[in-house]
């Protein structure tokens, strides 16, 4: 498994999800917490960047989400990789709070 394998399309599947069953229910549903410091940014609304990347690994044919512990959400790993597909990712904390 490598975050390089994600694609847009599963990203934009774990959307999907996540605004059908809202933000609580998906990270309950998944396992993930709420994001710390990077959120994607798409359509205006804010995304929990590690779960959503979490969640489109299991969108990919013969994968399954992964688990929080198994990745970092943080630049370099889920931020990066959503990054390089496009998808803006904000930092939460870029205001120094």
């Amino acid at each position: 498994m490598a975050l390089t394998d994600i694609t847009a399309s599963a990203v934009m599947q774990a959307i999907e999800e996540f605004d059908r069953r809202g933000r609580d229910a998906f990270l309950e549903a998944h396992g993930f917490g709420r994001a710390h410091r990077y959120l994607l940014e798409h359509n205006g609304k804010f995304y929990d960047s590690k779960a959503i990347v979490g969640v489109a690994h299991g969108y990919l044919p013969g994968q399954e989400v992964l688990e929080s512990s198994q990745f970092s959400g943080g630049e370099g790993h889920a931020v990066s990789a959503l990054r390089e597909l496009g998808f803006s990712v904000v930092d939460a904390d870029a205001d120094g709070s």
